[in-house]
């Protein structure tokens, strides 16, 4: 018997900031068929909020440190103010959904980095998600709406990278469903010239990404990103596509991931 597909969708901060884009998008996304989840992150917000608090935000290479005073404004922004207003809109559109994090059912269990050549503070690395929660919560047609913030099994909250959670439900819910994981960020897809915009590679195989690799041309933030594509297809996912916020339409142009 063919599972059910069901998809995950990620989306970024920048998408989150634009109303309009954020407007469509979350039409596209109600009108999807089938069971879906939705994972977001929200780092410049929270990054915005801890200066108007008082707290510096410190990066390393692209990754934000997260200290005792930002674990507070992380999950006060994603868990509760961008979490809420994501939930708010899709029942305005009425899609029934939910809002959690990884200490709601203890969903997504991790544990905290281990220091090496800098210390990240409170960052989790996902051990393992609940897939029989969320199916449960599947189940009754409610769409689960994942803020990027995990638990340890101690109950210790970590700030947890979106792709990362995004691409482990995804894994671990292919047990149950045939399982589609949709990366929605500002750019068209993977491009082949960083500067321009409709240079977009359509269909990335294992070959062609180290081809890319060998070349340079994935650089930066698109390197963590690719990387959990690969171990996602390796671990039974599907399908991924990566594109902007009209990803989820029929005639979108994108960029497919495949083995």
């Amino acid at each position: 018997m063919k599972k059910e597909v069901l998809k995950i969708v990620k989306i970024g901060g920048k998408l989150i900031e634009d109303k309009e884009k954020f407007k469509a998008f979350l039409g596209d996304f109600v009108a999807l068929d089938g069971p879906k989840i939705l994972v977001h992150g929200g780092g410049n917000l929270a990054t915005e909020i801890a200066g108007k608090l008082g707290y510096k935000t410190q990066m390393y290479q692209g990754r934000r440190i997260t200290d005792a005073d930002s674990i507070k404004v992380i999950t006060m922004v994603y868990g509760g103010y961008i979490n809420k207003n994501i939930v708010a809109g899709l029942q305005a559109l009425h899609n029934n959904a939910i809002g959690l994090s990884g200490a709601d059912g203890l969903s997504i269990i991790s544990k905290k980095r281990p220091v090496k050549e800098v210390d990240y503070g409170f960052v989790g690395d996902v051990e393992k998600v609940n897939s029989e929660f969320i199916n449960s919560i599947l189940k009754q047609n409610i769409t689960p709406v994942f803020s990027a913030i995990s638990c340890t099994q101690d109950g210790l909250l970590l700030n947890t990278n979106g792709d990362s959670v995004a691409a482990e439900i995804a894994k671990a819910m292919s047990s149950l469903y045939q399982t589609e994981l949709y990366y929605c960020f500002e750019k068209k897809g993977v491009l082949a010239d960083s500067d321009d915009d409709d240079s977009v590679i359509e269909k990335i195989s294992w070959k062609k990404y180290q081809e890319l690799l060998q070349e340079k041309i994935i650089s930066d933030g698109m390197l963590p990103k690719l990387h959990n594509c690969f171990q996602a297809l390796e671990n039974g996912v599907e399908h991924i596509f990566l594109g902007d916020f009209r990803l989820l339409q029929k005639d979108s142009v994108y960029t497919k991931i495949s083995n």
